[in-house]
């Protein structure tokens, strides 16, 4: 199993979130849009699956590729050796991102990050982050103006330039600098040992990452599923994606 009617399967993770006084699980339709227009299905993973290491194994077992989409909320900062609270902390989210990296990479299945995505892959692979990067004089301001509506919050805030023969290289065919909208507040601080920087902003931060000798595990800062086909450069990520789920896909039959 995994390709269904012709597509490469997508397990996306959910937030934990509340719908009045029930617990909810919930995923902005966007992501979904953007799987589903690049050629794959989308397929929600909810956090219940980590409660039985067979089930997530399992559940893995069906899957041609992983999402980590972006979120409001935050890495609890224990994760990466600080003190303290997060406010906008979601702990079942990280117990699930931080299980489907660990199970994606050894299994070499294609990952694709977004935003917290791409901070989840860091945390996970022994990185760290600056939780309040509108602090520290030498950074851009990198959060949206929650103010204006959504298609000004998304439009284009910074160039970011891509790094020659990397993967985000390959994946456009180009490292010639291109725009890039910028909806956080947290950004990478150490880079771990597996990863390595795929995009630079102007002020230096990382805003894209990749896992070393892996197939295709990329993560970007930004935010490419708003509106994902009218940006050229979205177009070839979620491109990329689902080509290199369909090649695992064909690559793990008996």
């Amino acid at each position: 199993m995994g390709i269904i009617f012709d597509k490469p399967l997508i397990g996306v993770v959910m937030c934990q979130n509340s719908l009045g006084a029930h617990p909810a699980q919930t995923l902005h339709n966007k992501y979904l849009d953007a799987v589903v227009l690049a050629g794959g299905l989308p397929l929600p993973l909810p956090h219940q699956l980590i409660q039985s290491p067979e089930l997530l194994e399992n559940s893995m077992t069906l899957l041609d590729g992983i999402l980590l989409p972006g979120s409001p909320s935050n890495i609890e900062p224990w994760h990466y050796g600080e003190s303290g609270e997060e406010a906008d902390a979601d702990p079942a989210r990280d117990r699930m991102a931080f299980a489907l990296i660990t199970h994606a990479t050894g299994k070499k299945m294609p990952l694709f990050g977004i935003c917290r995505g791409l901070q989840e892959m860091v945390v996970a692979h022994g990185g760290a982050l600056h939780r309040q990067l509108h602090t520290l004089d030498h950074y851009l301001e990198h959060r949206e103006n929650k103010t204006l509506p959504l298609a000004e919050q998304y439009a284009a805030a910074h160039a970011v330039q891509p790094v020659h023969d990397g993967m985000l290289h390959t994946v456009l065919g180009s490292d010639t600098p291109f725009e890039v909208n910028s909806l956080h507040a947290q950004g990478i601080r150490v880079l771990g040992p597996h990863l390595q920087a795929e995009a630079y902003a102007a002020d230096g931060l990382i805003e894209a990452v990749s896992v070393r000798h892996h197939p295709f595990a990329l993560a970007v800062q930004w935010h490419p599923e708003w509106q994902s086909q009218a940006n050229p450069v979205s177009q070839r990520l979620f491109a990329a994606f689902i080509h290199a789920a369909r090649c695992y896909h064909e690559e793990k039959q008996p």
